[in-house]
């Protein structure tokens, strides 16, 4: 079986402050990429109701709210939460720190 999944180097620990999201790119993807204090979690920078810009928004435990609209996204699912019984959902990737340095898996 063959897995052609790679980890992508991001950015240094401290580009991102805690309880903030900073966006990336991959390849011709945007990236949002939030500090939650204790881990790091990714997701696509784009709101799944008018494709806010997610990194902008404000950080509520492990979540995330859209600035345009107050769509609330779990950072770990990609689920939306607010508002209820949305079935839309944003990709998350997986991370991982070494040396200081964000990587996620794309």
């Amino acid at each position: 079986m063959s897995d052609n999944k790679r980890w992508v180097r991001i950015a240094s620990c401290d580009a991102v402050p805690p309880r903030e999201g900073r966006a990336a790119m991959i390849d011709q993807r945007e990236i949002a990429i939030f500090n939650l204090g204790d881990r790091f979690l990714a997701v696509d920078n784009r709101c799944p109701h008018q494709g806010g810009p997610l990194c902008d928004g404000i950080v509520a435990g492990g979540s995330v709210v859209c600035p345009l609209h107050a769509w609330k996204v779990n950072l770990e699912t990609g689920e939306v939460s607010r508002p209820a019984n949305h079935n839309d959902c944003v990709r998350t990737y997986a991370t991982r720190v070494e040396g200081g340095v964000i990587s996620i898996e794309a």
